[in-house]
């Protein structure tokens, strides 16, 4: 279609996240060196020359890296074909690709091409905000050094074949530890044998590099192997029991890739000459007219496809040209081309170098701390020197929240108390109150009409329907309205004060203005009027001290909105010292 030549590729990374962002700072850093190629950060794309695509399956990751931060109209529906790496930085394609104009929230998103030639011309203009780029760039920070750190290398006591195959493909120990970590009862089938690709009796000591994510998952996982297999484990006592472990482990990941491959299959030349692969490379030689025109079916044109077919099989099939050839094929064919030299091997065990401490599996109380003061370093510090917080902050903080109005995508932070402040519509209340206590009957609703037919209540059968409809009728002011709320709540004020949940409540200082409530044959009594803040700081810091330290509600919506509190330095006495 409209999309341009590109370069695209797709990994498997498993549980390990880290891999995903090591592909964000290779591709990041391949637009920086060569300056004509852009890369997109979502589903499908082009770019000027060349390509590169990143996305995985929660979508456009990188979006959601920086969701504090992104700009109001940016949303999933709209992001399509405006986030890119460009010269080594992140870009986003406005809605409105003038500077300063209104953004049109019905825009439709931009077709490649015109993407791209925004970006080869205006790319400084589309430069994302600096809290966007720092956030994305925060979790590739440390890249390339931190690539040696990502690994691990252990000692594993593995067959022959194994390490003649590692030897020449190291990559593939991924494929072999996600067969075992993966597998299922059908994928033990060929390991309730001898082995026939791996036997056991070829063993041999090897130094193997894992990436972390891959050792954990392997040396975490029990489990027990078959006694037909010929895997026996020595006593866990054993010094080198762990290598013994590793390795029957991984030789039966091994096995198990070599049990699915397709050669092992008779109709493997079907299922590569069916593939989309295969489908594009016919589309590409037809445009090219490489059949001259024959008709199909004829004598010419089936030796013409029977050579393409030819071709195209041999490319596949060789492990290094293309994706779709299977980690069990490609071990397979290792292990036929690569001499194995038993002995060599053993020579090589007797002066390994030492394996990789793996203590870091273990993560004490204090290392946890060290890693969540790391992920939430931006926030303030909280040394007493430090904690600059206002309580009138917190009271309008939370006035400023329960202000804003919610939708089906939940409720909008505000980040800033200054930004909103509490208003009364006198005109919009008096409205509600008037729909709600001055309404026809008419304007029941039709539910309403269903229950009174259903318990046989009728305006023929009330004697006294005629004088309701008549107080239904008489329309109530909205001054009279206000004045009788007011008593009504000036009733229940004086009632609440001298109950335990009128005297929970603080009031405000004798200096404050007071109301009285309404008489009622017994006098009128001054009540003192609530301090609504002060009651609002008081729960939410009792709120806040039972959280004990941990998450909680209070801590997450304050923080929500910018407002930090400091640590409860005497836990004993917090109600007390909140509401002082």
């Amino acid at each position: 279609g409209e999309t341009p030549a590109h370069i695209a590729g797709t990994t498997l990374f498993g549980d390990n996240v880290e891999d995903e962002w090591f592909i964000v700072y290779l591709v990041r850093e391949i637009t920086r060196e060569f300056p004509g190629l852009a890369a997109r950060d979502g589903r499908g794309g082009g770019e000027l020359k060349k390509k590169g695509h990143i996305d995985d399956n929660d979508g456009e990751f990188l979006l959601i890296e920086a969701a504090d931060f992104l700009p109001k109209w940016l949303n999933p529906e709209n992001s399509e074909n405006r986030v890119f790496f460009y010269k080594g930085e992140l870009h986003i394609i406005p809605l409105s690709e003038t500077p300063g104009q209104e953004c049109d929230l019905s825009a439709p998103c931009p077709t490649i091409p015109e993407a791209l030639s925004l970006l080869s011309t205006r790319s400084e203009e589309f430069l994302a905000a600096e809290p966007i780029r720092a956030a994305v760039y925060k979790r590739i920070d440390g890249y390339p050094e931190k690539i040696q750190a990502s690994l691990h290398r252990a000692r594993c006591y593995i067959p022959a074949g194994a390490v003649a195959v590692l030897r020449q493909r190291p990559s593939l120990v991924a494929a072999a530890v996600q067969a075992f970590y993966l597998r299922d009862p059908g994928d033990l089938r060929a390991c309730r044998r001898p082995f026939r690709a791996f036997p056991a009796h070829q063993r041999v000591m090897a130094l193997v590099t894992f990436t972390r994510c891959l050792y954990a998952q392997l040396v975490q996982q029990k489990f027990v192997p078959d006694r037909r297999s010929g895997y026996t484990l020595p006593l866990p006592s054993h010094p080198q029991y762990k290598a013994y472990e590793l390795g029957m482990k991984l030789a039966h990941g091994f096995e198990i890739l070599c049990s699915k491959s397709s050669k092992v299959s008779s109709d493997s030349q079907t299922k590569v000459l069916s593939g989309p692969l295969w489908e594009r490379f016919l589309r590409s030689l037809k445009e090219k007219d490489y059949f001259k025109g024959e008709i199909e079916g004829s004598a010419k044109y089936s030796e013409l496809l029977h050579m393409a077919e030819d071709y195209f099989q041999q490319s596949v099939n060789t492990p290094e040209s293309s994706v779709e050839v299977s980690p069990g094929d490609e071990i397979l064919a290792l292990l036929q081309t690569t001499p194995i030299d038993v002995e060599e091997f053993k020579r090589e065990a007797a002066c390994l170098p030492p394996e990789d401490d793996d203590s870091w599996l273990d993560i004490t109380p204090d290392a946890l701390d060290q890693m969540l003061k790391e992920a939430n370093e931006s926030l303030p510090s909280s040394s007493e020197e430090e904690q600059k917080y206002d309580l009138e902050a917190v009271a309008e903080s939370m006035k400023a929240f329960v202000s804003k109005v919610s939708t089906h995508e939940g409720a909008e932070m505000p980040w800033s108390s200054d930004e909103s402040h509490v208003t009364f519509d006198v005109d919009s209340f008096t409205k509600a109150l008037d729909r709600i206590l001055g309404a026809d009957s008419e304007e029941l609703d039709s539910d309403d009409l269903d229950e009174e037919e259903e318990f046989g209540f009728s305006d023929e059968d009330d004697e006294d329907s005629g004088a309701e409809n008549q107080r239904q009728d008489q329309k109530v002011s909205p001054d009279e309205l206000i004045g009788s709320l007011k008593s009504y709540m000036n009733e229940m004020d004086r009632e609440l004060a001298q109950t335990n949940v009128g005297k929970s409540f603080t009031p405000q200082s004798k200096g404050a203005s007071s109301v009285k409530a309404a008489g009622s044959g017994a006098g009128d009594t001054e009540l003192a009027p609530v301090d609504v803040d002060m009651n609002l700081v008081a729960n939410l810091l009792e709120s806040y001290s039972a959280q004990a330290g941990l998450a909680g509600p209070t801590s997450n919506i304050l923080q929500s909105m910018g407002v930090y509190l400091p640590q409860n330095t005497d836990p004993s006495s917090s109600s007390s010292r909140a509401a002082q």
